[in-house]
């Protein structure tokens, strides 16, 4: 199972049950076929964003914030995304293409939007490739070459 797939299922079985321990979730994902180990389970939950909070009778439970679309994410969580996703940066004047894996474009485009770097103006999304408009100040070269930092690949 894919990394995006099993933390779907994840913030799924948070959002359905409450639990309290990433034990939980190890043995609530292998229930369903799926195997992940604890160190997993908490990579994929610190990736999610998912807090602790109250509970029913004040046990500690998982959730998943909603993340308002107009929240700013940080640089380190934009670097994250793109380190993970972007396997290939092209560009064409102030048109700049990130490639991904099929399903994938749509968390590169958001993580993009709600971190609003400089020189981005915009971004759309399809399957597999992001389009990432470049401001007339930093242009599309240089965009380019700031994705592909970002995103560690080579310049």
């Amino acid at each position: 199972m894919a990394k995006n797939q099993r933390q779907y299922r994840i913030a799924k079985l948070i959002s359905q049950t409450p639990i309290s321990a990433q034990q939980q979730i190890v043995d609530m994902l292998a229930d369903e076929g799926i195997t992940a180990t604890q160190a997993t389970v908490s990579r994929d939950l610190d990736e999610l964003g998912a807090i602790k909070v109250k509970g029913p009778g004040g046990v500690s439970i998982y959730a998943i914030p909603d993340l308002p679309r107009d929240q700013i994410s940080t640089e380190g969580y934009l670097k994250r995304v793109l380190g993970e996703w972007v396997v290939e940066v092209v560009n064409s004047g102030d048109l700049v293409l990130l490639k991904t894996p099929p399903g994938c474009a749509h968390v590169v485009a958001s993580a993009l939007d709600r971190t609003r770097p400089d020189g981005v103006l915009g971004t759309v999304a399809g399957d597999d490739t992001v389009l990432v408009l470049a401001d007339q100040l930093m242009g599309g070269d240089e965009l380019t070459k700031l994705m592909r930092e970002v995103a560690g690949l080579p310049g």
